[in-house]
């Protein structure tokens, strides 16, 4: 059954067909300054969903992801300060602690949504070598220019640009928020590699004197070095259109003339409650977050089938509680099945079979998916043949139906207000208002424990 991807690139749905027997992907990773909140696990619960559909129509893959610990700037617009960086000066630690504490959070939670690790994890600071060839090429081949501040991608010596969006550079305002660097030569031209200050954390030594990279040279580097010029797939979030995954083509053309992936795949933003997620107004939320609401980071997974990857997501709590009891559901018709005697014709086996193939290779319609998984859940017979296929089916999915939880009491409201509010209080440092709503809470006839996988209540 062939499988088929929107490529927006071309602006259209095509036939996925690999360059050679493995297929191979580059996804841009996390920036590993702060916590993941859930609108980031958005893009990678699609990237997860990816590798299994791949999986399960045969594929074989070899899969990057990177890891930005160094030069990703405030503004994608190569302007303002490191985010790892300003991070490490405002928690007064090393930069590399800082990466190294964000990353081990982020991959925690990428476990804890059951998400197939990518068969390479690459971080930016293990490519500094990478990275200053990639640039010296592109020096070489005319596409880039030195100023007093660094490397620049000139982009006039493309044939196009830009090709991935249909943005048209000329009414773009170049100094709508930032300055305008004088010694460009076009205002959107790009940094490759920056001049570090006599003060700036992360620097390392290059041709051009003390430097750390530009965001963009660190995911082209590292796709080129795992995956070669030309690989198959790019995913990333609709954010990295207009700009990084536009410069990252530019780069690649600069350097070898070739645009890098076949595919460029991107995931729609998630919303909350309808707007926009912002730590002003207090609606940043994590995993942990939501299993101290009590909902399940598998719940989250499952919420996000009920919308097309392509299409805006709406988180509201109402929506999560919901898919956390569908989830509960879920796996109950699964053991219903399980322990069913009955037996079931093989061509509505196979039935099931083709519609939930055709779903998934229709651009990963999950919604649809999903649809056709109830209508297991709820077939009158019940049968291990269905269980099986149930399972099957979850090779897709990755929600674990057949793994049995503990049975929880549910938490009081007041409760989990309260530790909200404790949650608050030691993201702002305020260690001795924690500490007391921990002993109220403690009154009320609940125990918080602090772990590694967030706050732990117990009765």
């Amino acid at each position: 059954m062939e499988l088929r991807l929107y490529n927006t690139l071309t602006r259209t749905k095509e036939t996925f067909t690999p360059i050679n027997d493995t297929v191979r992907i580059y996804s841009c990773g996390p920036t590993v300054y702060s916590y993941a909140h859930i609108g980031n696990f958005r893009a990678y619960v699609f990237m997860d969903t990816l590798r299994r559909v791949l999986k399960y129509n045969g594929y074989t893959l070899k899969h990057a992801m990177n890891i930005t610990d160094v030069g990703h700037l405030e503004s994608d617009a190569d302007e303002g300060e490191d985010k790892i960086a300003k991070a490490a000066r405002k928690e007064n630690k090393d930069p590399y602690e800082i990466a190294a504490y964000y990353t081990k959070i982020f991959l925690r939670d990428f476990d804890r949504l059951n998400i197939d690790r990518p068969e390479v994890i690459c971080k930016a600071t293990d490519h500094i070598k990478e990275m200053i060839e990639f640039v010296l090429d592109i020096v070489k081949n005319g596409y880039a220019y030195e100023t007093s501040r660094g490397i620049y991608f000139d982009i006039s010596k493309l044939d196009k640009y830009p090709i991935l969006s249909d943005r048209k550079v000329d009414e773009q305002i170049a100094g709508a928020r930032v300055e305008v660097d004088k010694e460009k030569r076009n205002p959107e031209d790009f940094a490759l590699w920056i001049k570090a200050p006599e003060k700036h954390l992360m620097k390392w030594e290059s041709p051009w004197g003390l430097c750390y990279p530009g965001w963009h040279i660190e995911c082209s580097a590292m796709s080129n070095k795992y995956l070669g010029d030309e690989f198959d797939i790019h995913t990333g979030g609709v954010d990295h259109i207009p700009t990084h995954h536009e410069n990252e083509i530019a780069q690649s053309k600069g350097r070898c003339g070739k645009v890098p992936a076949k595919f460029w795949l991107h995931c729609n933003f998630l919303q909350i409650d309808g707007g926009k997620m912002s730590k002003s107004l207090g609606n940043i939320y994590t995993l942990d977050t939501l299993q101290e609401k009590g909902i399940d980071p598998m719940a989250y997974k499952l919420f996000c089938f009920s919308s097309h990857y392509r299409n805006k997501l709406n988180f509201t709590f109402e929506g999560a509680i919901a898919s956390n009891t569908s989830l509960a559901r879920l796996k109950e018709g699964y053991q219903r099945h399980l322990e069913g005697t009955e037996k079931i014709d093989e061509n509505i086996i196979n039935e099931f079979e083709e519609k939930f193939h055709k779903a998934i290779n229709d651009d990963l319609n999950m919604p649809i998916a999903i649809s056709i998984v109830w209508d297991i859940i709820k077939y009158p017979k019940k049968s291990k043949e269905l269980a099986n296929l149930l399972l099957k089916f979850d090779e897709v999915l990755g929600l674990q139906i057949d793994r049995k939880e503990d049975k929880k009491e549910e938490i009081p409201e007041e409760i989990l207000n309260l530790i909200e509010e404790r949650k608050r209080a030691r993201e702002n440092k305020e260690w001795e208002l924690s500490d007391k709503i921990r002993d109220i809470i403690k009154e009320k006839g609940y125990i918080v424990k602090d772990s590694k996988d967030g706050m732990i209540i117990e009765k």
